[in-house]
């Protein structure tokens, strides 16, 4: 015979059952508020792209992220945490140096601090954003940065500094310098190929190596990057020889070979033609992350319309 200690009794089946359903409501709820949440936010983070867009320049939509969870309840007070913009394939307006080698692009980045807009929901490309800072950046990569400076063949490597173990792989993250970044490239060997130093290069006085008829030579030199009247200037300062991979020139070598070594680093130094910015913001520095170059700029608070983006 069974005790009945030993059969739960009917409440506490209900309750159980009662506990079960309450548990399973509120996961439900939660998961509805999550994707409601994540719907909106993927919606007004849209129409913020769109208006973005619909500036001067920008040939796609950029990429939009809106802090602060829950979406609804920042969107509703018009207020984030902050924001972040890219924008990729920005054509730069006064072309490559060498437009034979095709069309040069820049993609255009910005962090903005807190964010007050009118309507969480739907910023239009005339509203005005209040912006707590505003971090931006034009970056090139190697491939543009080597049309503008007609080393079409050129890589771009961030060493890792001194202190560092390795080559600054993945696991040092993305390096930032402003001096010692190696570039790598093929350019014409005859110095009267070459620029002036500090000049803007041109297909008339400085063809791209795989242009040119004549001798060439691959190597790996040193630059140093800095902001020249609001724009990027690359100076190179020698032939790299360290750690890192990189091509050695043995047709450099020599006392005699002064004055092709002098003209094959003046093919890398450029102030280079004038890039796109977020908001037309002024340039205030460069430095190298991985393989990209950046010119950088930074305010404080600052009113901001996506349509001038």
């Amino acid at each position: 015979m069974t005790s009945d200690a030993a059969t739960p009794a009917p409440w506490r089946h209900r309750l159980r059952r009662a506990l079960l359903v309450a548990l399973a409501l509120v996961v439900v709820v939660g998961a509805i508020a999550a994707i409601a949440d994540t719907v909106a936010a993927s919606r007004g983070e849209h129409r913020l792209s769109t208006s973005l867009a619909s500036a001067a320049g920008i040939a796609y939509p950029p990429e939009v992220t809106l802090g602060g969870l829950p979406f609804l309840t920042h969107a509703s007070s018009g207020e984030f945490t902050g924001a972040t913009i890219t924008a990729r394939g920005v054509p730069i307006a006064q072309g490559c140096s060498y437009p034979a080698a095709g069309p040069c692009f820049a993609e255009l980045g910005a962090t903005l601090g807190t964010l007050r807009v009118p309507n969480g929901f739907n910023i239009g490309s005339t509203d005005t954003m209040h912006a707590a800072s505003v971090i931006a950046y034009s970056r090139l990569d190697s491939v543009n940065l080597g049309r503008m400076l007609g080393v079409l063949d050129l890589t771009v490597n961030t060493p890792a500094g001194p202190d560092r173990v390795g080559g600054g792989g993945p696991q040092f993250g993305n390096l930032e310098r402003t001096s010692g970044i190696v570039l790598t490239g093929s350019v014409a060997l005859p110095p009267d190929s070459a620029p002036p130093t500090g000049a803007t290069p041109s297909p008339q006085r400085a063809p791209s190596a795989s242009e040119y008829p004549g001798p060439r030579t691959r190597v790996s030199v040193t630059v140093e990057v800095s902001v020249r009247d609001g724009r990027l200037h690359v100076q190179a300062t020698g032939f790299y020889t360290g750690p890192e991979k990189h091509v050695e020139a043995p047709e450099l070598v020599g006392a005699d070979k002064s004055s092709l070594r002098a003209a094959v680093l003046a093919r890398f130094t450029a102030t280079l033609p004038l890039l796109p910015m977020p908001w037309d913001l002024p340039a205030t520095g460069a430095h190298s992350s991985g393989s990209d170059i950046l010119l950088t700029a930074g305010s404080g608070p600052r009113d901001l319309l996506p349509g001038l983006f």
